[in-house]
């Protein structure tokens, strides 16, 4: 039975946009696998905890060497890889803040890079999609070209665990918000429809047989 863990990331509640993108991917995937299950994770709202000295330690000592601290502390890594075992998809929501990814996005990575251990391909073999939003536009030839470091550097932290990720974008989404910005609308509107239809076009939704 196919199954997808769907996660969100940002902290903007209902007015997020890679929330909405990543719920329209979460129903374009049930409607092409009705009988599929799906686990939710909410790192915005309830984020999992950085990795700290105990988890680390748990990663590089022998497991003949840990107490039951360490054990406790490897348990967060060890439930967030197997979420991720478990599903065929996984789609993630991520803003952009301050130019980089959120922090509960790094904290996610860095648990599951932990619980990993030395096999860099150990959740490799699924589909990442990852459903992002930027509040301006970091394209080549723009004023701050390349200071989108959420999508150079998620690909390179989740190497160390396999996985892949396919990024759908939608840019511009302050520009209903910021003045500075109401050029860019148009723009926005478009990146934004763009994002929808290629969301759309992933999975054939499923036929009713009789």
């Amino acid at each position: 039975m196919a199954h997808l863990l769907h996660l969100d990331s940002s902290i903007n509640g209902d007015r997020s946009v890679s929330r909405k993108l990543s719920a329209r991917a979460a129903q374009a995937w049930q409607a092409a696998h009705p009988d599929g299950t799906v686990t939710y994770r909410d790192l915005g709202a309830n984020p999992v905890p950085h990795l700290d000295p105990l988890a680390w330690e748990a990663r590089i000592a022998p497991a003949s060497e840990h107490t039951a601290a360490h054990r406790e502390a490897a348990r967060i890594g060890e439930e967030l890889a197997a979420e991720v075992l478990a599903a065929d998809t996984v789609l993630l929501g991520l803003p952009l803040y301050n130019y980089g990814a959120p922090s509960s996005v790094k904290a996610w990575v860095d648990r599951m890079i932990a619980a990993a251990g030395e096999d860099p391909s150990v959740l490799g073999g699924r589909e990442l999609l990852v459903l992002a939003s930027r509040g301006g536009g970091y394209g080549e030839g723009t004023p701050r070209h390349g200071w989108d470091h959420a999508e150079g550097w998620l690909p390179h932290g989740l190497s160390l665990t396999g996985l892949e990720p396919r990024f759908i974008t939608a840019e511009f989404t302050m520009a209903d918000v910021n003045p500075a910005l109401a050029e860019f609308r148009p723009h926005a509107e478009e990146s934004l429809s763009a994002a929808e239809r290629e969301i759309d076009a992933l999975w054939t939704p499923a036929t009713a047989t009789r």
